[in-house]
């Protein structure tokens, strides 16, 4: 009783014990965390240390896929500027092309209508000499009728010609061009 009379005027009731249990409770405590810390926490830390280290790796090459595809859109807008270029390059020279063609094209027609005035013209020039040469045949058929009558004799081929010759000096050669 005297025992338990001690016990009843402590706080807590605290006892060596109590303390003994206590400080072995506190004691295996922090060796089950140490224990525990180097076999759960070491390798729960080399889990986590490994999947930033993944994740860093994943987010470089993420960039550096990025930059890739920077790099690959910036190459296919110059090609894409350049065939452009090249489009609009050959359809200048098809432009040029084509008017040298169709330069060529007015130069032969010109060429063309030239050959055909002159061939006109000469034609015109040919018709023209038949015509005067048929108008002086007729001329002189009808002076040669009127100088018969006129004269009253037959006058042959020779003595007309001279004086349809004469009688067109005498007047002219320019009353007949125009």
């Amino acid at each position: 009783m005297l025992l338990e009379a001690l016990y009843d005027d402590r706080i807590f009731g605290l006892d060596p014990q109590l303390l003994f249990q206590l400080c072995f409770q506190i004691l295996s405590v922090f060796l089950l965390f140490l224990l525990g810390s180097y076999l759960l926490i070491e390798p729960v830390r080399k889990i986590l240390n490994a999947r930033k280290e993944r994740i860093m790796r994943e987010q470089q090459e993420a960039k550096e896929s990025r930059d890739e595809a920077v790099r690959f859109k910036e190459e296919y807008d110059k090609k894409l500027k350049e065939i452009d270029r090249e489009a609009e390059q050959i359809l200048s020279d098809a432009r040029k092309k084509a008017l040298r063609r169709e330069e060529e094209i007015i130069a032969d027609a010109r060429q063309e209508a030239e050959r055909i005035i002159t061939a006109a013209r000469n034609e015109a020039e040919l018709e023209k000499s038949r015509v005067k040469d048929e108008v002086k045949q007729e001329i002189i058929s009808v002076a040669a009728l009127m100088s018969e009558k006129i004269i009253g004799e037959a006058v042959d081929q020779r003595r007309q010609d001279a004086i349809f010759e004469q009688t067109l000096k005498e007047m002219g050669e320019e009353t007949w061009l125009s």
